[in-house]
C-alpha cells in the first residue's frame, strides 16, 4: 500500500470515527500534497509524486509545526502549542521510524567510511549520501552537526 493510499484510508477512518483533530490534520496533509503536485506539474511535468516526495512533504510539515509549537510556547499560548503537537503526532504516524542517536552515529560513521570523507570539505558529499539513504529517518540538522564534529 502506497503512502497516498494509506493517508486516504486513514482519512476515511477518521471521518467514520468523528476524530476531528486527526481528520483536520489529514486534510492538511492532503492539501500540502496537492500543492506539491501542482508545483511539480508546473516545474518538471510530473503527474504523480513518489513515496519519497510524500515523505519529504510530511517531514517539512513536521518541521513547520515544531517551529510553530516552540513559538507558541514562548508566547505562553499553550493551547495552540498543544494543537501543533497533536498534529505532529498524526503526521509522524505516516513517516518512517526515526533513528535513535546511536543509530544515527553508526549510520554517519558508515557513510563517512563508504564515501572516503576525511575533512570538513567533504561534509556536502556525506550529507548527500545520508539524505539519499536515510530520507525521513533522521533529523539532518543534528546529523550535519555530528558529521562536522566527526570530520573536524
Amino acid at each position: 500500500m502506497s503512502l497516498r493510499d494509506k493517508i486516504s484510508s486513514e482519512l476515511k477512518t477518521a471521518m467514520k470515527a468523528r476524530d476531528s483533530v486527526r481528520l483536520a490534520t489529514l486534510r492538511l496533509i492532503n492539501a500540502a500534497i496537492k500543492d506539491r503536485e501542482i508545483a511539480a506539474r508546473g516545474d518538471q511535468g510530473v503527474s504523480e509524486l513518489t513515496d519519497a516526495d510524500l515523505t519529504a512533504v510530511l517531514t517539512r510539515m513536521v518541521k513547520q509545526r515544531r517551529d510553530s509549537a516552540r513559538a507558541y510556547e514562548e508566547a505562553a499560548r499553550l493551547d495552540l502549542a498543544a494543537k501543533e503537537t497533536a498534529e505532529i503526532g498524526v503526521i509522524e504516524s505516516f513517516l518512517p521510524r526515526q533513528l535513535t542517536e546511536e543509530e544515527m552515529t553508526a549510520a554517519i560513521a558508515k557513510v563517512i567510511a563508504r564515501t572516503g570523507a576525511n575533512s570538513v570539505r567533504d561534509i556536502g558529499k556525506v550529507m548527500a549520501a545520508l539524505k539519499a539513504d536515510y530520507a525521513g529517518q533522521m533529523d539532518f540538522g543534528k546529523a550535519g552537526a555530528l558529521v562536522k564534529q566527526k570530520l573536524a
